[in-house]
């Protein structure tokens, strides 16, 4: 970084900082966390995805699979195409698509195939990621750029087609709690003796006590057990698939069906935070200057899916889907030699269990749509959520 990109991340940290101490005062002094993480992350103009810092890829703060190699996207592609084709035309809609690069691979390898959708619809809260996409996506062939366009909210008009949503889920705000003699803690954001921002408990108010006692159902915590939960994951997944009228919604991530999620060995929570593609858990080292993310609880996902009047289709980890869905006829048709051996070393990030592979999970949630997918050939995890 130079010193100019030093003094700008200073200053913006400053301002990031009083914000949140302002919005602690105004709390009376105790913040949830879910409250916390949506301002670090999203208050406009000073949040991690409302603001300018390079998050994505070479350079950033972390790095997405679209990032990694074009499989995945290609991959992803011939769902899309399936499940178009199943419907007789339709829309992609892409939730959070970060720098573009899955767009720009989706499109190019249906611009190949000549199984373009009607639109390629884009919804994403990031105005400087917006900016990245839309450079990006100009690069494409005339045929596909022609289709693409950004929407301020999701559709309020009917229609048909697939939603893909990449490493989104793990960036809802989340309920933190502890586990404490027995009785469920909230945990929250304060300032300490020496103005840091820092963890401090109360009693975890009715509603969210009674979804922690639901969570403990059955399993035995000790005391200090802590974890998170995303109480706004319904209603999200609601929001975003209310106008689909037929279709698949498929949302791509890291997590666990929820009897591993709050297993009492997993005792540390889930947290997670990327800073330089340095990844660690404190949540208040860089607010605004760093991503903050929770595992997802695919069980919540399947719940969400049932209040919204969706079908869960299929559940299995990114390995089976991107073999259902032809990685390895992908790697084969590369044009030359080192390309694919080039793809292959690729393809294993994206494969292996120990890299990629079993980490994430997909999910995906129909409305009216029938027909089997080619991502779920593999394997199909339904029966653990």
């Amino acid at each position: 970084m130079t010193a100019a990109d030093d003094l700008h991340e200073t200053v913006h940290a400053r301002r990031v900082m009083e914000h949140l101490q302002a919005a602690i005062r105004a709390a009376g002094g105790w913040l949830p966390f879910d409250e916390y993480m949506a301002l670090a992350l999203y208050a406009p103009g000073l949040g991690y995805y409302s603001a300018g810092a390079h998050k994505l890829g070479a350079g950033g703060d972390f790095t997405t699979a679209p990032e990694i190699s074009p499989l995945f996207g290609r991959c992803l592609a011939r769902h899309c195409a399936q499940v178009l084709e199943s419907l007789g035309g339709g829309y992609v809609l892409e939730v959070g698509a970060g720098s573009g690069r899955l767009a720009f691979d989706v499109l190019c390898a249906m611009n190949e195939t000549a199984c373009l959708p009607a639109r390629y619809r884009i919804l994403e809260v990031s105005a400087d990621l917006r900016e990245r996409q839309r450079a990006l996506l100009a690069t494409l062939p005339a045929s596909a750029a022609s289709r693409v366009e950004w929407l301020e909210g999701p559709p309020t008009e009917q229609w048909q087609g697939a939603l893909i949503a990449n490493e989104v889920l793990d960036a809802l705000p989340v309920e933190s709690f502890v586990w404490q003699d027995g009785v469920p803690l909230e945990r929250g954001v304060v300032r300490d003796d020496s103005g840091a921002l820092a963890w401090k408990t109360r009693p975890a108010p009715a509603p969210l006590r009674a979804e922690i006692l639901r969570l403990h159902e059955g399993l035995q915590w000790h005391d200090d057990y802590t974890s998170e939960l995303c109480m706004r994951a319904a209603p999200w997944i609601a929001e975003m698939t209310g106008s689909l009228s037929s279709g698949v919604a498929l949302f791509i991530d890291y997590g666990l069906p929820r009897r591993e999620y709050y297993h009492a060995d997993r005792s540390a929570g889930t947290l997670r935070c990327h800073y330089r593609q340095r990844a660690h858990d404190d949540p208040f080292a860089h607010p605004g200057m760093q991503d903050i993310t929770a595992w997802v609880d695919f069980t919540r996902v399947a719940e969400a899916a049932d209040a919204a009047q969706l079908q869960v289709l299929g559940f299995a980890t990114q390995m089976a889907m991107l073999l259902g869905l032809g990685i390895e006829a992908e790697i084969i048709a590369a044009p030359d030699q080192a390309t694919q051996i080039r793809r292959a070393s690729e393809a294993r990030q994206l494969l292996m269990p120990n890299e990629m592979g079993e980490r994430f999970k997909v999910i995906a949630l129909g409305r009216d749509f029938n027909a089997p997918l080619a991502a779920f050939a593999h394997q199909d995890l339904r029966r653990t959520l």
